[in-house]
């Protein structure tokens, strides 16, 4: 059964990278799911044995927080944002660095996907109506959630994992990550000024009257009460995270006071919740630890040992973060890693966390939070293509990465 469990890992980890089945409407999900039901029905793999590779610890913690961010959507929260910032500048770059401020200080916070799913409608209308090309405030707004989030460990899924794994302390966390994060903040802001400086308005469209007055209407928070059930919970889970109390189980504990509510159906707010992203962790957690448990990866890792190359160097971490994420993609990337890593360091997961997250930014493909930025806007009639965003992601992951690996190098957390 090696030799089948082996070619349904490479299979599944070639549709990561290709992102669908040619000729199918199966994504990376699907292809997860289909792969760990084939390892189960073909016996490679017993049910008993496939439940238990999934790290139930994290995908409750991605669940309670999934569900705190719907309590932000539910109140319009997420939409007021987006065009208090269309709303509050004067000028395209002082517009620019209010969309970065705003989108990576809620991704820090919350999980970013969510950030990148929620503003970018509004942030579109709102900006053709004032006559600008929103293409390079999407790009600030999808590199944004990415440095955001960067600096902590609920910020992103391949942060809540690193998390969970190497049991890494919240504060240790952010004191470590934040400094390069806010770094790679300045470094989107810097190279998409000057990308487009002067051409803000070149290529804008226009939007239907109805939609802009939408927009400019729109408050902070729709609902004052449950805005303030979602900041009170929000500001709760913050202080449990820093307490001897699990973090799967604080958020559990929080998503379930939110769901009793009086006047949210709670179908409503578990139907806001990422199912398709939870559900491609079950699937990568099933096919990898199959493999895992054969004696496939404990030679590969053995000749990875004896070679020097495990990732717990910045010479070897680096460029394997920036290749991994942008082929495979970051979460499967992280899950791969963790699954065949024995042991790794704390200043390697810290490294992990930083760079795989930074490395997200290099190409259109190389997170989810920037393949929903492009179809969201699509849907808004506004085209964010491969080019565009590469030709300013490129700069932005190169420099912030340098950064990062200086910075962890610096402080003594990853060796060189």
């Amino acid at each position: 059964m090696t030799g089948l469990v082996l070619g349904v890992f490479i299979a599944t980890y070639i549709g990561m990278a290709l992102g669908r089945v040619p000729g199918l409407r199966v994504d990376r999900a699907g292809i997860a799911l289909i792969a760990a039901v084939v390892l189960i029905a073909s016996r490679a793999v017993d049910v008993e044995k496939a439940a238990g590779f999934v790290d139930l610890a994290t995908m409750m913690l991605l669940f309670g927080l999934m569900i705190l961010s719907a309590q932000f959507g539910i109140s319009g929260f997420y939409d007021g944002c987006a065009a208090l910032v269309t709303r509050m500048a004067h000028r395209p770059e002082a517009l620019l660095a209010a969309t970065i401020v705003v989108a990576a200080g809620l991704s820090a916070v919350l999980v970013n996907d969510i950030v990148a799913f929620a503003m970018t409608p509004l942030l579109c209308t709102g900006l053709r109506a004032r006559g600008l090309n929103p293409v390079p405030f999407l790009i600030g707004l999808a590199a944004a959630t990415n440095a955001g989030s960067a600096m902590t460990i609920i910020g992103n899924p391949q942060n809540i994992l690193i998390g969970q794994v190497g049991r890494l302390d919240f504060l240790t966390f952010f004191a470590i990550c934040a400094p390069p994060a806010l770094a790679c903040m300045a470094v989107v802001y810097g190279i998409v000024y000057w990308q487009w400086r002067g051409r803000w308005g070149e290529g804008a469209s226009t939007v239907q009257p109805g939609a802009v007055a939408d927009a400019a209407g729109t408050p902070i928070y729709g609902d004052r009460q449950q805005f303030l059930k979602a900041v009170a919970a929000t500001a709760a889970l913050l202080v449990l995270f820093v307490s001897p109390v699990p973090r799967d189980i604080a958020a559990l504990a929080i998503a379930a006071l939110l769901l009793a509510s009086r006047r949210v159906a709670s179908r409503d707010m578990i139907g806001a919740v990422d199912w398709n992203l939870l559900l491609l962790f079950v699937g990568l957690f099933m096919v990898t630890g199959a493999l895992g448990a054969t004696h496939v990866a404990g030679d590969a890792v053995a000749a990875l040992t004896g070679r020097q190359l495990l990732p717990d160097r910045l010479t070897v971490l680096t460029p394997l973060s920036l290749v991994m994420s942008n082929t495979i993609g970051n979460v499967p990337s992280v899950i791969l890693l963790l699954k065949l890593w024995p042991a790794p360091p704390a200043g390697a997961l810290y490294g992990l966390a930083l760079l795989s997250t930074f490395a997200g930014n290099l190409l259109l493909v190389g997170s989810l939070a920037n393949l929903i930025v492009a179809e969201r806007a699509a849907a808004s009639g506004v085209r964010l293509g491969f080019g565009a965003h590469a030709r300013a992601g490129v700069p932005i992951t190169l420099v912030s990465t340098a950064l990062g690996a200086a910075w962890l190098w610096a402080i003594g957390a990853v060796p060189l």
